[in-house]
């Protein structure tokens, strides 16, 4: 099934250098076009009648799903989005050309918020799903439509409708397959650069990570997933300490999570406390989580404290602990078929 431990491949929904989770826009639809009023004019024809042709309607501004867009940092600096005006009718029965459609495209795992009224309108999920935020307007119609028996020669004519506008907040929280959880510092972006081609930035220092990394993990010819680097979790996070709302969110979107522990913290904290404080924090944030599948894995196990910790913890929990190293590649074989294993119990299931 292995037959090779990890193939390092490029993500293809990568993130660019400008991470962007929050933007707000304002969508314009286009106004529909005016009816014609117009009668026939031509030669050897004394009563040729109403001839208005219709008015186009406006385009539409519409959200799609792009699986190639890592972040919001493409709509950074466009607020507005003005879908085209219809075109009015025109005699001979010519209706006007309608208005093009404007595309706005999201990453999957975005949520569409209404800003005047605070509900959310949906979570676009999918690669190619599609949201219409604001209805373009009708065409009006030309005179043409308003001849009777009684009437032969109508002057009137419809006005094209306006175009709906619309404010509203993209909001996302990323999707993978895995979330790397843990403390600020505890190895996550290191395995997370062993596992995939993903570049996260990497220090010996808290907080290297500001935003969520994504690599592609592909094992032999059958298996693959996103690990997500979810930036590091303090005491506090589920009110809002050290960004934590801004962190937490993306746990949300991972269908597995591999928690990460220290086994000799760089702030002499106790990692048993470190792993408490974790599971409190997610739990505090959203009780749902709570029945997300996890693996225990203590990092960094060339340190001579790393098997004691391991021993403690799985004490601790009631339940096995895994130990690896990023640096020499320990347990890094057994992580990656734990989590294939583990992937394929909850595939089908709908954790979001």
């Amino acid at each position: 099934m292995f037959c090779h431990l990890v193939s390092k491949i490029p993500l293809k929904r990568h993130l660019p250098e400008m991470f962007v989770d929050r933007v707000e826009i304002l969508c314009q639809a286009g106004d529909g076009g005016n009816g014609c009023l117009s009668f026939r004019r031509e030669a050897h024809v004394p009563r040729g009648g109403p001839d208005g042709g219709d008015g186009g309607d406006g385009g539409s501004v519409i959200i799609q799903v792009d699986a190639n867009v890592g972040s919001l940092a493409n709509i950074v600096g466009h607020r507005h989005w003005k879908a085209g005006k219809g075109r009015p009718g025109e005699g001979k029965l010519m209706s006007g050309r309608g208005g093009d459609d404007v595309y706005i495209l999201v990453s999957p795992g975005t949520v569409v918020k209404d800003i005047e009224h605070g509900f959310i309108i949906k979570e676009m999920l999918k690669d190619g799903e599609t949201l219409l935020i604001a209805q373009g307007g009708r065409g009006g119609r030309g005179n043409k439509h308003y001849a009777t028996s009684t009437d032969r020669a109508p002057r009137q004519f419809e006005e094209g409708t306006l175009g709906e506008s619309r404010e509203v907040q993209l909001e996302l929280k990323v999707i993978a397959d895995v979330g790397l959880i843990g403390k600020p510092n505890a190895g996550k972006s290191t395995l997370l650069s062993r596992l995939s081609r993903a570049n996260p930035e990497i220090a010996a220092y808290p907080f290297t990570t500001k935003y969520p990394n994504l690599g592609m993990v592909r094992v032999g010819y059958d298996h693959q997933f996103v690990v997500a680097d979810i930036p590091g979790l303090i005491e506090g996070a589920h009110e809002g300490v050290g960004l934590g709302h801004e962190f937490l969110k993306h746990v949300q979107r991972t269908r597995l999570f591999v928690h990460l522990v220290e086994p000799a913290p760089m702030d002499q904290t106790d990692p048993i406390d470190n792993y408490i404080q974790i599971c409190k924090e997610i739990h505090l944030y959203d009780e749902t989580l709570d029945s997300r599948p996890v693996i225990v894995v203590v990092t960094k196990c060339e340190l001579p404290d790393a098997e004691a910790c391991a021993e403690l913890l799985a004490e601790e929990i009631g339940r096995d602990v895994l130990q690896i190293s990023a640096v020499t590649g320990e347990g890094l074989a057994e992580l990656v078929r734990q989590i294939v294993e583990q992937l394929q119990e909850i595939e089908g299931t709908d954790l979001f």
